[in-house]
């Protein structure tokens, strides 16, 4: 327990809105480390530990509380004496969903049982809805038992909110990043389509993503609202017409809002409290303010408890202040991450610094274009080491081939204030997996050897060709592939470089045989989010130098990893940096291509960067590659130019992310100076 002075808490915002009243917590707070009470008497009280607490949610009988380890209940609200309340409380995670995370430690593999992420909560009276990333689950009986609903959205995880409210009949709705707002009568049929009304993505046929559905639920009838992620939009549900109405708009092209908090007065209509870009804002009448005595509130409980909340739930008689997602309040960075924000460089190919020539030409370019970082090639797409190493477990495993001198390049970096990073290829490996008859290697399980995608096309005689990939997987289940990976990240720290980059972090994802693809190192009760998050944690706990990750765009743009394993949720709490390929090349050709077509590369730029943040929910720098390439494709055909390039940074910049990485594989950078 530790006792602080209300003054100092309640000054700037409960003192002048209420008298606390002798009831229960008047502030509970969620942190990484678990619930704080805050009594009436300023005493503060750890009323729950052991994990990370993302939402409170409160009912007449019972609080609820959603955790990095579950759901965890309190009934005890009896107790005579203030400040000893919620005490007690029940882990109700019986049926639900595991997840696997495989520990390797000392040449020795364990395994810790943990309930699969749960992305949201609600609750009405007894009854429980919860959010997984792919199912949603209900409970009549405050999560002793768990029914599962499903999910409308087949083989693609990304599931974002959930709510349950009595139309008079018991309905669930559950909205997902890519396809919308869905709803069920459990019991009574499947889930049906609810997007009328929602704005859309742009050049897409979905409705943006929606963030967050809040029920009304006084006197009896119950009234649905909700917000959408990535831009400022509050909307009201007609059940009867199955629509939704948008009730304000804030005009901007991207803004978060998130955390809808409703209460209703019969003397002053319904209010909305929401968390959205560094404020708290109220909807109330139709009209949208600034809650700054809220925002400031959370500030300090930052400023003067030396915490982080997550989400906090305030009460007092008659009214509730019900807030989650506080990390857009709060832009708290750690050591690692204030070292690496701020950077802007370039992929410098390894065989461009081995040669002094063709290494003082990409120095000019770096002074010219006032760059303060290079990524470099260490481990590279061969699965070859770039430098000459002692260590024999390395030589083991991977072959040294054209090594730089790396004291040389580090001190010329150095002399330069340059920021280096080492760029490792993590998980597509031909070395390694060649070893050993493909010991660790992605197995056929049709031809009985090391998996290679391949695409079959028919000629104009009818015959079949087939074009085999020269990529080459390792697995990434595979522990002793971690450790290799993680060893050779070690020894790069150890020698001087500023960062870590793992690329290819992710399992394989094209050929017309990836059905074929076998993983023989996977454990039971892993799949290939628990993959990347174990390899992920076995890293983080070997290397203090930052780490970074680079992700396809579409896992930066969207809440789903399905097909990679690089779901940005679960894994920017291990890293320091996430590294987004929004290459416009790479997206569909007509997405953000409307007029003016040629702003396109700034709209990909500046919403992507913007949702990858969002996503991460700050945990990590987001420092997307920008294309400073032409390929022949019909967008680039028309557009590519050194504008093309610019407007690339330019949406960085204006989404807040003050970093960027240009990639050119061939070494040609005239397209950024």
């Amino acid at each position: 327990m530790r006792k602080i002075s209300l003054s100092l808490f309640f000054s700037l915002f409960l003192n002048s809105l209420f008298f606390l009243s002798a009831q229960d917590y008047p502030l509970l707070i969620g942190t990484s480390e678990g619930l704080d009470g805050l009594a009436w008497d300023g005493m503060r009280v750890h009323l729950w530990r052991g994990g990370n607490v993302r939402k409170i949610v409160r009912t007449d009988d019972y609080r609820v509380i959603l955790t990095s380890e579950g759901v965890f209940i309190s009934e005890d609200l009896v107790s005579d004496n203030i400040g000893q309340d919620l005490k007690e409380w029940e882990a109700r995670n019986a049926g639900l969903p595991v997840k696997t995370i495989k520990v390797f430690e000392d040449g020795r593999k364990s395994f810790i049982k943990i309930t699969q992420e749960i992305k949201d909560l609600e609750a009405d009276g007894d009854t429980l809805v919860i959010a997984m990333k792919d199912t949603i689950y209900l409970s009549h009986n405050r999560g002793q038992t768990w029914q599962d609903l499903g999910t409308p959205y087949v083989l693609t995880n990304g599931i974002k909110a959930v709510a349950v409210a009595r139309m008079p009949e018991l309905v669930v709705f559950v909205s997902h990043s890519i396809y919308g707002v869905s709803y069920l009568l459990p019991n009574k049929g499947k889930w049906v389509e609810l997007n009328t009304g929602l704005e859309k993505l742009e050049t897409t046929n979905n409705p943006d993503e929606v963030s967050d559905i809040a029920v009304d639920a006084e006197d009896g009838r119950a009234t649905v609202y909700a917000s959408q992620s990535f831009r400022g939009r509050l909307y009201q549900l007609d059940w009867t017409r199955k629509r939704w109405t948008q009730i304000w708009s804030d005009g901007k092209g991207f803004c978060p809002t998130d955390s809808l908090d409703v209460s209703s007065d019969r003397g002053k209509g319904v209010s909305l409290r929401f968390t959205a870009d560094g404020d708290v804002l109220q909807w109330s009448e139709g009209s949208v303010s600034q809650r700054a005595d809220i925002r400031d509130f959370v500030k300090n409980i930052y400023q003067n408890l030396n915490i982080v909340p997550n989400c906090l739930l305030m009460s007092h008689s008659g009214l509730t202040i019900n807030l989650s997602e506080l990390w857009m309040v709060n832009n708290v960075m750690n050591p690692r991450q204030e070292l690496a924000v701020g950077k802007k460089g370039l992929y410098l190919l390894i065989d461009k610094a081995v040669q002094d020539a063709d290494f003082k030409q990409y120095l000019d370019i770096i002074d010219r274009a006032g760059l303060n970082l290079v990524v470099i090639d260490m481990k590279d797409d061969f699965g070859r080491l770039r430098w000459r190493t002692d260590n024999p477990a390395l030589t083991a495993k991977g072959r040294v081939f054209n090594p730089i001198d790396i004291d040389g390049f580090l001190s010329a970096m150095k002399t330069r204030g340059v920021y280096t990073v080492a760029r490792i290829v993590a998980f597509k490996d031909p070395e390694l997996a060649q070893q050993d008859g493909g010991k660790f290697a992605v197995w056929d399980a049709e031809t009985g050897k090391p998996w290679r995608g391949y695409f079959e096309t028919k000629t104009e005689g009818g015959d079949v060709k087939r074009s085999i990939s020269s990529e080459q997987w390792v697995d990434p289940y595979s522990e002793t592939v971690w450790d290799y990976n993680t060893m050779v990240a070690r020894e790069l720290q150890d020698r001087g470089f500023d960062e870590i980059q793992f690329d290819y972090i992710r399992f394989p994802t094209d050929g017309d045989n990836l059905y074929q693809a076998r993983y023989r190192w996977r454990d039971p009760g892993m799949d290939k989010d628990s993959a990347i998050l174990s390899f992920l944690r076995h890293v983080r706990a070997r290397v203090s130098a930052p780490i970074s990750i680079d992700i396809y765009g579409a896992n930066g743009w969207y809440r789903t990893g399905s097909r990679t394993g690089q779901e940005v949720e679960l894994l920017a709490p291990y890293v320091d940096v996430i590294c987004p390929m929004y290459y416009p090349s790479h997206f569909e050709q007509f997405f953000l291509a409307q007029s003016p077509a040629e702003l396109r590369p700034y709209r990909i730029y500046f919403i992507g960067t913007g949702r990858n943040m969002v996503i991460a929910r700050r945990q990590a720098v987001i420092r997307p590659w920008a294309q400073a390439f032409y390929l022949n494709v019909s967008y680039d055909r028309k557009f590519y130019n050194r504008d093309y390039v610019r407007r690339q940074v330019e949406g960085v910049n204006d989404a807040g992310a003050p970093g960027y990485t240009f990639w050119n594989t061939s070494g040609r950078y005239e397209d950024i100076l």
